[in-house]
């Protein structure tokens, strides 16, 4: 298994075109807690690449991906704090 394959997934994801933004949870003392992280797929010929920059043409779809995935990460940390605690049984 190579490194791609280990790594956790996104729990969440939002696209519009060509813009991505994929929602990561993390762990912490306090509970979850949530990064994003933005991509421009294009192509090389026949060939897929994805990029972390972003041209004038891409960034009112950023920004809309962005109003999405920050509306996907309160519906997440609602449903977290909906989960009973671990441990606790009804």
């Amino acid at each position: 298994m190579n490194d791609e394959q280990t790594k956790t997934p996104p729990v969440a994801e939002v696209r519009l075109g060509q813009i991505r933004a994929a929602i990561w949870r993390n762990a912490g003392g306090n509970g979850p807690w949530y990064n994003v992280t933005f991509e421009r797929s294009y192509s090389v010929g026949t060939e897929y690449r994805t990029a972390q920059n972003f041209g004038r043409d891409d960034l009112l779809t950023l920004a809309k991906v962005a109003d999405v995935a920050h509306s996907e990460i309160f519906d997440l940390q609602r449903a977290d704090r909906l989960e009973p605690a671990p441990g606790y049984e009804e």
